[in-house]
């Protein structure tokens, strides 16, 4: 995927950049495609930043908006109240 990139060095000249698909592997970044670059062209390498793991799914009982309209007296059961609101959403 190309991309316009600045070249430090000069902050001038707009480079084409490329994003390449990489393994880390014995200390050395390595190409899952052909790359076409000279040798010895020094690159930079951007790392995604680690997600944190998914955790365990939280029941919806546990959220905080969780029975808010529970002394509402208009809405005895939620269920038959949005199914009410689907089925006639004028009234």
């Amino acid at each position: 995927m190309g991309r316009a990139c600045y070249d430090k060095r000069t902050q001038q000249e707009p480079v084409t950049g490329m994003t390449i698909t990489a393994k880390y592997e014995d200390g050395v970044f390595k190409p899952l495609e052909d790359v076409k670059v000279k040798e010895g062209t020094v690159v930079e390498v951007h790392l995604p930043s680690e997600q944190e793991p998914a955790s365990v799914r939280r029941s919806i009982k546990d959220l905080p908006f969780y029975g808010m309209w529970a002394d509402r007296a208009d809405i005895e059961d939620g269920l038959r109240y949005v199914n009410n609101l689907r089925d006639n959403p004028r009234g």
